[in-house]
């Protein structure tokens, strides 16, 4: 899990929950934006907690950035009772997968993760706050399991024409590892070209056709 917030006694708050709960682990911890892009770059998280107006704020700038290199991760939302509007704005356009009120107990916080890995996220005290409490969170349609992230971020790029070394330094890995990827991407994808890798790619909606 990944905590992006800018409030560090509400960080200490998580902290003090996630410490007590035997599925749940908190490997990145900022307050800032690009900070945690870099990070996630180098540490795989299944999940970000994140401040509502971290991901909001900019223009949908970080959210998007998330939901575009690192697709399987599901974005929590934390938020203050007078952002309601913006998170049923962010519900509707399908930016985030989870909400939850930053006053709302430990046990709801908890049982709201546990939903969450079950694909299934709300919270009664959330939900009852909220201006239309019928909303519900839009279902993503999953990406193919058998690709990773980093391999999802790697066949993205090569969708955008960049060489191993240039994949190598935007991920801040090694240029034989991209090539390990490589392999393992058109192995998975049973392809043997990067023509037919892309075309495999937009066939599972895996890269946006611009």
């Amino acid at each position: 899990m990944a905590i992006a917030e800018d409030h560090q006694t509400v960080i200490d708050g998580l902290l003090s929950l996630l410490h007590k709960h035997e599925y749940f682990k908190a490997v990145i911890i900022t307050t800032n934006s690009n900070e945690l892009l870099r990070q996630m770059a180098c540490t795989p998280v299944d999940i970000l907690f994140a401040d509502i107006t971290m991901l909001y704020r900019t223009g949908h700038e970080l959210v998007n950035k998330v939901k575009e290199l690192f697709p399987r991760v599901k974005m929590v939302a934390l938020f203050e009772k007078e952002q309601q509007n913006i998170v049923n704005t962010m519900i509707e356009e399908g930016s985030i997968t989870g909400y939850v009120l930053k006053n709302t107990d430990k046990h709801s916080i908890t049982k709201a993760l546990e939903n969450l890995i079950q694909k299934i996220y709300s919270t009664d005290k959330t939900l009852k706050e909220m201006p239309n409490p019928t909303v519900r969170l839009r279902k993503v349609t999953p990406e193919p399991s058998h690709l990773t992230d980093r391999e999802l971020e790697v066949i993205r790029l090569i969708e955008q024409e960049y060489s191993n070394k240039q994949i190598a330094e935007r991920l801040f890995i090694s240029e034989r590892t991209v090539e390990t990827h490589r392999k393992n991407i058109f192995r998975k994808t049973k392809t043997n070209s990067v023509i037919g890798l892309i075309k495999y790619a937009y066939n599972h909606k895996l890269v946006i056709i611009r």
